[in-house]
């Protein structure tokens, strides 16, 4: 016959589950929308910039910012002018574009691949000879010109769903619930004034320095919410963590996953965040659809989110509204008798949730999501 104990486990799993299966369906609600279909394939026409060109386009902006030209010092979307106007924009009239190198390439073919010297580039309209096989190649650059998005009108420029910073007051001992599990993990957590300090984040894990940091000039609500994000990243992920190092993606989705449980079970409501901020994740998996990778890290999730829960003695919602997650002393004290080793520190590259906005085209390479 199941104790209590064990009865409370199973509806607290179950709930946990259902809850996942709610962020799957809403993240493939939001996807498929007519706004983030427009997103995705307004950026999919920009490409990315060479470091070079990078430089040469944040100079020029900046000169024409000096200048009175363009109202903000940074680049946005940058394109060329067709680019542009097959996207429903014009530029404006007295803008000067920015010039940038762009690469001539060449077609070469061959019938032996591996002998270097064996390639021969074929002249304009001329086919390779049968058994051949043809590569392109960069043989040099010209100069070309690009525009920001500020010096063009037109059709607005799709955006997708932005996440809505949390507001008001934390749980009570939440905070210190969920730094005390960090610090038992081997790391420090810090509190840091602004965004700035973190390259422009709400937190950040360093896996080198083994130190949680989060931004202080946030609500208590969006602190706690970003702490229980970086716990994530802190029990999930590291060196061993391959997939989730290849596919920065897979490891933002599963850290803010268990930041909505564990915000969930508190009666927080984080969707608003989290529904955009994890599909906006989950589409940059190359090879998966959103959804997928959202249903697929459920389960290294749901048993995550129940470490963390296990280990606070914080009041949580049992009254079984969604996400309603029962729990009962009996179980607080079994859990703590039982609760993990905390995993050792380990080294990485640090992660970071980015601040409550659009995940930024990356300034000068025009480039989207």
């Amino acid at each position: 016959m199941a104790t209590t104990w064990e009865q409370a486990k199973a509806a607290r799993e179950a709930k946990l589950d259902e809850l996942h299966k709610r962020l799957a369906g809403a993240v493939e609600q939001l996807v498929s929308g007519e706004d983030w279909a427009r997103a995705l394939a307004f950026a999919a026409r920009f490409r990315t910039r060479s470091f070079s060109n990078t430089l040469l386009i944040w100079e020029q902006h900046q000169g024409a910012f000096e200048a009175g030209l363009v109202p903000d010092p940074f680049p946005s979307y940058v394109a060329g002018y067709r680019q542009w106007q097959g996207l429903g924009r014009q530029v404006q009239k007295g803008q000067p574009g920015y010039q940038i190198l762009a690469p001539v390439t060449g077609r070469f073919a061959t019938a032996t691949p591996a002998d270097a010297e064996s390639w021969r580039r074929l002249s304009k309209g001329e086919k390779p000879r049968a058994g051949e096989v043809v590569r392109t190649r960069m043989v040099g650059v010209r100069p070309a010109y690009v525009w920001d998005a500020s010096q063009t009108q037109g059709d607005p420029i799709p955006e997708p769903p932005a996440p809505k910073l949390l507001e008001g007051q934390a749980p009570t001992g939440l905070w210190d619930g969920l730094a005390a599990q960090i610090e038992a993990a081997g790391f420090s957590v810090l509190r840091v004034p602004h965004e700035g300090m973190i390259h422009g984040a709400n937190g950040m894990t360093d896996y080198t320095a083994n130190t949680v940091a989060v931004r202080e000039n946030m609500d208590p609500a969006a602190q706690v919410k970003t702490l229980a994000h970086e716990l994530g990243h802190v029990l999930l992920h590291g060196p061993d963590a391959e997939e989730a190092r290849q596919h920065r993606g897979i490891g933002e989705v599963e850290a803010e996953s268990v930041a909505l449980m564990v915000g969930a079970a508190h009666g927080m409501d984080t969707s608003g965040y989290t529904i955009p901020y994890v599909s906006t994740w989950a589409a940059r998996v190359d090879g998966k659809e959103p959804v997928e990778v959202v249903k697929a890290t459920g389960e290294r999730v749901r048993k995550t989110a129940l470490t963390i829960l296990d280990q606070l003695d914080t009041p949580q919602v049992a009254d079984g509204t969604p996400p309603g997650l029962n729990r009962e002393t009996a179980q607080r004290e079994v859990s703590a008798q039982t609760a993990p080793v905390p995993a050792s520190p380990r080294r990485s590259a640090p992660t970071l949730e980015p601040v409550a906005r659009p995940v930024p085209v990356s300034t000068v390479q025009g480039r989207g999501l």
